[in-house]
């Protein structure tokens, strides 16, 4: 095997767990102060304002071209999965209600085939038969 003092591969994972290590215990000591809390506070607010206002900008823009916004989709999908329910509900109705008629009466009798046709246009030049 390899000489683990002399191996680039493992020189390399050491040196980068050290750095690791440095930037952790950088990182923790920063997040610990209250000036890295309070920008935080502030980057996040000034974030919310700005997507707020993108958000009132777009949904301006969307109107002006006559179509609907996020806001207005989300409702109308709501809006249809409900009357998908209820129609689901009807049609469960329906067949309950055809299936217990169904089930009183006699089955019907079947039908005839249907062979008679309608009478052919008339043909010739008058288009009046004697």
């Amino acid at each position: 095997m390899a000489d683990k003092s002399n191996d680039p591969v493992a020189l390399w994972q050491n040196m980068i767990g050290e750095m690791e290590k440095g930037f952790n215990a950088f990182a923790n000591q920063a997040m610990a102060s209250p000036q890295f809390s309070k920008v935080m506070n502030q980057v996040g607010g000034t974030t919310a304002g700005a997507q707020k206002q993108l958000a009132d900008l777009m949904e301006k823009y969307l109107v002006s071209l006559n179509l609907p916004s996020r806001e207005q989709m989300v409702s109308m999908a709501e809006r249809l999965a409900s009357i998908e329910g209820q129609l689901n509900e009807i049609k469960t109705l329906l067949q309950q209600v055809h299936g217990q008629a169904g089930t009183s009466n006699a089955p019907a009798a079947p039908r005839p085939p249907r062979t008679k046709r309608p009478p052919s246009p008339p043909s010739g030049e008058g288009g009046e038969q004697k």
